[in-house]
C-alpha cells in the first residue's frame, strides 16, 4: 500500500514544506516556498537532480516578460497565449487552469531572472509553430541540462536542502491530510520526514509500461524517450487519497526517432519537404500534421518506417550535433537515384519511385536521396492529478485535499485529451509556472496563523 494511516508517527524530523521531485517543477516550487517564508526540503530519487527537464531543450514559453519587451514584443498577453494553446488542443483545456498558467508564466520568468539570476534569453527567430508571438525563453545554449544547472545553483544560493538518493515509497496520512513521507536510501535504510504541506513534482507516468498501456494504449510498446524514473507514483498516491485525474490520454510524442539509435530526427526536415514511407514504400500520412500528432500513426506502421530527404535537407541538417551523430553512426542511407535508395532500404523499387514522383510536397525532393529508419516515441505524458488554479489537488467532487499540491507532469496538463493537442514547450511552461504557484500556496498554508 502506498499510504500508511498513522496519526501518531514519530518522525525523524519535520519541516513545513516537502517537495517530491527535483526537476524544474520541484526546484521552482522550492524557490517559491522559500521566498514566501517557508522552510522547504526537496526529495530527489537520483544522485543528481535532472529529471525530464535535463532531457529537454530547456525552452519555456511565457508572455509579457521583460525579455520580450526588450526585444520589441509589446503586444503579447495572456489572452492571446491562452487562445493559441486552446486552438492547438481543440478547446479541450480547462480554462481556469489555463488562465492561471498563461497569466502566471510571464511573472515567473521575470522572477527567476531578476530574483534568482537565471540566465534566460528570448530565443531568436520567428515564433514556434502555433504561437502567435515569439515567446520562447531558454538558456543561451537551448539546453535543459543548463536550465537544471542554473536552478540548482539558485536553490543552493537560497540554502534550500535537496536530499538526493531519496526515494519516497509511502505517504503517512491522517484521513485525507498528508503528515509525512517514508524515504528509502540506496542501502535500504529509511527515514521518516514529517511535513505541513506536500508538493508532488515527480513528473508523469511514461516510465510505467502498465500505466501507459492502460491510459495510452496507442503508445503501448513504443520507445519511451523520457526519464525512466517517471513511474506515476504521484498519480497513484493521489488516487489512493481520493483525488481525481484529468486528460490521462494526453501525451507528447514524436513520430521521427531514429531506430535503433534512439536519436530524435528534427521534424523540420519533414516540414521542409521530407516524407515518411512504410515498408511497402508508400507515403502513409500528411507530415504537416506534426511530430506528436503522428507518433501513434508511425508506431502503427511497425519498425520499418523511413524518413526520406534529399541533399538539400541532408546538408542543411549536418550543422546539428544529433544529425551529425547519426551520420557518423552509419544510420543515414543514401542513393543517387530513387531505385538506389529503395535497394539500400529494401523497399519495392517501383512503388517507392511512384511515391517520390507523386509526393506533391513543396519544395519537392530531388536526387540524390537519403533515408533514416525511424519509429514513433513517447516523450512525456500530459495528464495527471486534477488541480485548481492554486495547484491544489482535487477530489472528484471538486473539493481540495487538505495540504497536497501538484505541478508539472504530476498534474493535469494543458494539451487537451490526446496526442494531438501538445503545443511547443507546454511541458516546461506547466512545470515552472505551476511549480511557482504550488510552492507559494504550500508556504501560505503552513505560515498562516491558526
Amino acid at each position: 500500500m502506498c499510504l500508511v494511516d498513522g496519526p501518531h508517527i514519530d518522525f525523524d524530523i519535520t519541516v513545513p514544506v516537502v517537495v517530491i521531485g527535483g526537476g524544474a517543477c520541484g526546484l521552482v516550487a522550492a524557490l517559491s516556498a522559500h521566498d514566501h517564508g517557508a522552510e522547504v526540503v526537496v526529495l530527489e530519487r537520483d544522485s543528481l537532480p535532472r529529471g525530464s527537464t535535463a532531457l529537454s531543450s530547456g525552452m519555456i514559453t511565457a508572455c509579457g516578460t521583460a525579455l520580450q519587451k526588450s526585444a520589441g514584443i509589446t503586444d503579447d498577453n495572456s489572452e492571446l497565449f491562452a487562445h493559441d494553446i486552446q486552438a492547438k488542443a481543440g478547446g479541450k483545456v480547462n480554462p481556469d487552469l489555463l488562465k492561471a498558467i498563461c497569466s502566471g508564466a510571464g511573472p515567473t520568468i521575470d522572477w527567476l531572472v531578476a530574483v534568482h539570476n537565471l540566465n534566460l534569453v528570448l530565443v531568436d527567430g520567428p515564433p514556434y509553430p502555433g504561437h502567435s508571438r515569439q515567446r520562447t525563453h531558454a538558456p543561451p545554449t537551448n539546453s535543459g541540462s543548463d536550465l537544471m544547472a542554473d536552478l540548482l545553483r539558485a536553490v543552493e544560493a537560497a540554502d534550500i536542502d535537496v536530499m538526493t538518493n531519496a526515494t519516497v515509497n509511502k505517504l503517512f496520512v491522517e484521513g485525507e491530510r498528508v503528515s509525512g513521507v517514508l524515504i528509502e536510501r540506496p542501502d535500504g535504510s529509511t527515514e521518516r520526514l514529517g511535513c505541513g504541506a506536500l508538493v508532488l513534482a515527480s513528473s508523469g507516468f511514461g516510465g510505467n509500461p502498465d500505466m501507459v498501456a492502460s491510459y495510452l494504449p496507442e503508445m503501448a510498446g513504443a520507445i519511451y524517450f523520457g526519464h525512466e524514473g517517471n513511474k506515476g507514483e504521484a498519480v497513484r498516491w493521489g488516487q489512493a487519497l481520493g483525488a481525481a485525474c484529468d486528460d490521462m490520454g494526453s501525451f507528447q510524442g514524436h513520430g521521427s526517432v531514429a531506430t535503433p539509435h534512439a536519436i530524435t530526427v528534427s521534424w523540420a526536415l519533414l516540414n521542409s519537404g521530407g516524407i515518411l514511407v512504410n515498408a511497402m514504400g508508400n507515403r502513409f500520412c500528411d507530415e504537416s500534421l506534426g511530430a506528436s500528432e503522428l507518433a501513434a500513426t508511425v508506431c502503427q506502421q511497425g519498425r520499418n518506417v523511413w524518413s526520406i530527404i534529399d541533399k538539400r535537407l541532408h546538408d542543411g541538417a549536418l550543422r546539428f550535433p544529433d544529425f551529425k551523430a547519426l551520420e557518423q553512426l552509419g544510420a543515414i542511407k543514401s542513393g543517387a537515384t530513387a531505385a538506389d535508395l529503395a535497394h539500400a532500404c529494401k523497399l519495392p523499387v517501383d512503388v517507392f519511385e511512384a511515391t517520390l514522383a507523386t509526393a506533391g510536397k513543396s519544395p519537392s525532393l530531388t536526387a540524390p536521396y537519403y533515408a533514416i529508419r525511424v519509429t514513433g516515441a513517447l516523450l512525456q505524458t500530459q495528464g495527471g492529478l486534477t488541480i485548481d488554479s492554486n495547484a491544489r489537488i482535487l477530489r472528484s467532487d471538486g473539493v481540495a485535499l487538505p495540504n497536497l499540491f501538484a505541478g508539472g507532469g504530476a498534474a493535469q496538463g494543458i494539451s487537451g485529451s490526446d496526442g494531438t493537442g501538445y503545443l511547443s514547450c507546454n511541458g516546461l511552461l506547466s512545470a515552472v509556472t505551476l511549480g511557482r504557484i504550488a510552492g507559494r500556496e504550500a508556504a501560505r498554508q503552513v505560515t498562516v496563523s491558526p
